[in-house]
């Protein structure tokens, strides 16, 4: 099934710009502005921040996937931020909660996973940087051309770039704002998870949240937590995150559930409580 094919609806009445469609437990957000190349301006930032508080407060919502909507010239994940919309009004692509698109900054506890077909650049590079996992179809591109028009890319690019490539292949995409940064030699450096072919971005970010549908819902949010605190931590505080959140999960209802589950041989039926 391709993002044509679905049937999402707009996060916000009125706001067509932003759309989410439900698989079970998983919730496809879709950036939809082909016409712009499914560029950021106010109506995304708005309607990404509130997809990301519809996924944080639903209950019945375990994962996110955040993809882009085939334009007529093929496909792009985002072109970042709206030149035109930055020239009139730079912070209507900013929310409070999101900063940059609504998401860049966002504090939340669900696991979100980027579906690349085709470009992400500038921001959408950045975009792309704050989720947690990375599926890209062969066609996707990356890149933070800021630089080359007297910019500085704001969106989280310059701190998180180093943390998922290389120090000098990082410094050297910000520095030069090239645009030709493959989805191939990201997943070689380890910042896309799973290569797909062209158009089987989304199907291929599904998969994967098919799979994380498959594990306790609050032992995922605890265990992501402790990977994002604890990766610039020292060692003891690595230990006290660790033992905090299997303290947390004794006393949660599903810790009976997946040890009775695996005693009867079963898979378990999560509560998410």
């Amino acid at each position: 099934m391709t993002n044509e094919e679905t049937t999402a609806a707009p996060v916000i009445e009125g706001n067509e710009k932003v759309l989410l469609e439900r698989r079970g437990h998983v919730a496809i957000i879709t950036i939809n502005r082909p016409e712009a190349r499914n560029a950021v301006n106010g109506d995304v930032a708005q309607g990404v921040e509130a997809a990301i508080d519809l996924l944080e407060s639903d209950d019945d919502l375990w994962v996110g996937v955040l993809t882009g909507a085939r334009t007529e010239k093929g496909w792009i994940f985002s072109a970042g931020a709206d030149l035109k919309a930055m020239s009139t009004d730079p912070g209507a692509m900013m929310t409070e909660k999101g900063g940059f698109a609504g998401f860049a900054a966002r504090e939340r506890t669900k696991p979100v996973i980027a579906a690349v077909d085709g470009p992400a650049l500038a921001g959408g590079t950045e975009i792309v940087l704050a989720c947690d996992l990375v599926v890209a179809s062969k066609t996707a591109v990356f890149g933070v051309p800021e630089v080359l028009r007297n910019l500085v890319a704001a969106g989280g690019g310059l701190f998180r770039l180093p943390r998922v490539l290389p120090r000098n292949i990082a410094m050297e995409l910000v520095l030069t704002g090239r645009l030709d940064f493959s989805a191939e030699r990201a997943h070689h450096f380890g910042w896309v998870n799973a290569l797909t072919e062209e158009s089987g971005a989304l199907e291929g970010a599904v998969a994967l949240a098919a799979q994380i549908e498959k594990a306790a819902p609050l032992a995922v949010r605890e265990s992501r937590k402790i990977v994002l605190e604890a990766a610039e931590a020292d060692e003891a505080t690595g230990w006290k995150l660790s033992n905090d959140g299997i303290a947390k999960m004794f006393g949660a209802e599903d810790f009976g559930e997946g040890l009775t589950a695996f005693f009867e041989k079963r898979d378990p039926v999560w509560k998410g409580r």
